[in-house]
């Protein structure tokens, strides 16, 4: 399988500089528009959570569609978007959270869980944990059981998955970078 994840890796575009100076972007959609490359990173994704009962896969806007829903249909399990503010049209909880430089929140249904259901958190990019932490309160608002948090990528230097263990120590990354 390590073949495999330098396969995926050697897909994802390194952009220099952007969104500002001394960042480097993992671009992703070099990686997306190749089929078998897409089928690697979602059958890579599934097979680590094997075993474990889904009832639900939450996937968080906007990237963490592109995997849930093929995720989700695998698992035999139902798909249920995490948002931005004023994207849902039913009532919502909200769970705000600090970015650099300011705040944001997100939001899911009030009813997109029953109280016991198992859920699984899905991103693509797993950096100062942030969001994904935001939306591990917003599951555990509804009641609902979190049984993992699955991400493509990881920058290891930026320590998010240190903050994610107080929700979960079922964390899976694909891809890793460190130092880079």
């Amino acid at each position: 399988m390590t073949e495999t994840i330098m396969d995926v890796k050697s897909k994802i575009r390194d952009v220099v500089d952007f969104p500002k100076k001394g960042i480097i972007f993992r671009d992703i959609t070099t990686a997306l528009k190749d089929a078998e490359t897409l089928k690697v990173m979602i059958d890579y994704l599934c097979e680590q959570f094997k075993g474990v009962k889904i009832d639900y896969v939450a996937g968080i806007e906007s990237r963490g569609f592109i995997f849930g829903m093929p995720m989700a249909y695998k698992m035999n399990a139902g798909f249920v978007p995490i948002r931005k503010p004023k994207k849902l049209p039913a009532e919502t909880f909200s769970q705000s959270y600090d970015l650099e430089y300011g705040k944001d929140t997100i939001e899911v249904h009030k009813d997109a869980f029953k109280r016991g259901d198992n859920v699984l958190i899905v991103d693509d990019l797993l950096a100062t944990g942030g969001t994904a932490d935001a939306a591990c309160k917003l599951i555990k608002q509804t009641g609902a059981n979190l049984v993992g948090i699955g991400f493509l990528i990881e920058l290891v230097d930026l320590k998010g998955r240190d903050r994610l263990l107080s929700e979960t120590s079922n964390i899976v990354s694909m891809l890793k970078y460190k130092g880079e």
